[in-house]
This record gives C-alpha cells, sequence and structure tokens, in this order.
C-alpha cells in the first residue's frame, strides 16, 4: 500500500524498491553510499540507526543474511520502511523499532550487535542555524532530537566487541567525529571522502571503527568522484547505483 504523495523507487543494483515521498523523506546517495561502503556481515545481527524510511537496511539486506533492525523515531518514516520490507518480502529479515534512539537498549541488548550502520542527522542544533520548515526533514537533518556523541556512544553500547560502526557525516566534522569515537572506544579504521565533482572540495565523509580495536591502522581509501563535467554520474557511482 501506498498513500498520496508517496512513490516506488527502485535501486536496480540491489533489486530493492522502496517507498518515498518528498513531502516526508527520500533517502539520498548518502545511503546508498554508505551501504556500499559499510562491511557486512554475513550473519548475526545489524542496527541501522536513524533508519529514516528505511533505505540502508533495505539496501545492505542483499549482502547478507543477518537480522537487521531499523531505529526510527519518527511514526511516519518507521512506517514508510515496513511497508517497503512488506514490498521486498523481506519481513523475516528486517524490522523496525518506532522508537527514540536513546531507548534502543531497552529493546536490543548491549555487546550483542555485530554492526551498526547510521545516516544520522549532520547538521548541529545551533539559533543561527536556518531549518527546514518541513518537521519531518528538519529532525531527519538537524541534530534536534539526537546528536553525534549519542549515535556514537549508543552504537559503541550495542556493539559486541570487534563489532564494526559505519556512518556517513559530513567532512567539517571529522576532527569532532575522531575525537568522540575514540573516546567511546571505537578505533577509526576507514574513511573515505567523496566529493561532488574533481577539483570541487569532499561534501561527503564514509567512516568505519571497531570496537575495542587495536590503535592505528586508519586507512585511507581513495577518493570518490560522484558527477563528471556534464553533470552526469561518473562510472564508479553509476555501478554503485545500476550494477556492473
Amino acid at each position: 500500500m501506498i498513500y498520496d504523495n508517496e512513490r516506488i523507487d527502485q535501486l536496480s543494483a540491489q533489486n530493492i524498491q522502496i517507498i518515498q515521498s518528498s513531502d516526508v523523506f527520500s533517502f539520498s546517495l548518502d545511503a546508498v553510499l554508505l551501504a556500499h561502503f559499510a562491511r557486512i556481515p554475513k550473519r548475526g545481527l545489524i542496527v541501522d540507526l536513524c533508519s529514516g524510511n528505511g533505505a540502508v537496511g533495505l539496501f545492505i539486506s542483499r549482502k547478507t543474511q543477518a537480522q537487521i533492525i531499523g531505529v526510527e523515531l519518527q511514526e511516519r518514516l518507521a512506517d514508510m520502511a515496513r511497508r517497503s520490507i512488506q514490498l521486498n518480502n523481506l519481513e523475516e529479515q528486517l524490522s523496525v523499532l518506532n522508537i527514540d534512539l536513546k531507548e534502543t537498549n531497552q529493546l536490543v541488548r548491549k555487546d550483542t550487535v555485530d554492526c551498526v550502520v547510521c545516516n544520522p542527522p549532520y547538521f548541529k542544533e545551533l539559533p543561527t542555524n536556518v531549518k527546514n520548515p518541513n518537521p519531518h526533514l528538519a529532525i531527519a537533518r538537524h541534530e534536534l532530537h539526537t546528536n553525534l556523541e549519542e549515535v556514537i556512544k549508543m552504537s559503541a553500547g550495542l556493539l559486541k566487541m570487534n563489532g564494526r560502526f559505519s556512518m556517513v557525516h559530513r567532512p567539517e566534522r571529522l576532527t569532532e567525529i575522531l575525537a568522540v569515537m575514540q573516546h567511546y572506544h571505537l578505533e577509526p579504521k576507514r574513511m573515505q571522502l567523496v566529493y561532488p565533482k574533481v577539483g570541487r572540495e569532499a561534501n561527503t565523509l564514509l567512516i568505519e571503527g571497531i570496537h575495542h580495536g587495536k590503535p592505528g591502522g586508519l586507512k585511507i581509501l581513495p577518493p570518490l568522484y560522484v558527477y563528471g563535467d556534464d553533470n552526469q554520474y561518473l562510472p564508479e557511482i553509476e555501478a554503485i547505483l545500476h550494477g556492473e
């Protein structure tokens, strides 16, 4: 079932259909890049924090037999995610908790998760920041109900020893991200910067940490460029979106 102002989009690389709404929430390239970047265990338990309409969990489901639990505060987005799960016949693998991120430990026990993925709100809650007038989009993009430290602290608490944490964020917050990850014993191990075009500043950061991993050994992956001079997706992005 889809409602007014909703549509069904498809990520052909993963053969996944997803319910979207420009009035409420539509996944961006960030979600696709996070799902591609994250090293996903074949089995076990995965938690997708700030899961929105379920895009990241749906996209990674094709890589694994693990159980995937989405955690989403907004009721409308959680409902969209559940209907997308049904649309793809993935009810036995994916589920969604419509709760505040702070309540996650009430339903998912600490030290039991093999992998956490997260596409959190990027922008700090500051009086000077202009927020989207759409409340759904404002909550998704601004740290109104959670923040970077809460996301990382919760992720570390959920993860088993040597469990992996993967997140997409903004490069301008890199130093803060590294400091908070290390504070909560998530040792940064892999990082990749995404650029809109060659010659432009990076606008997306992909980062992975290992819970209680050995210090050091951070690998910086080659840069990823999104558009060519013709404003069309470059082949590497096309392959991620549509398959080889």
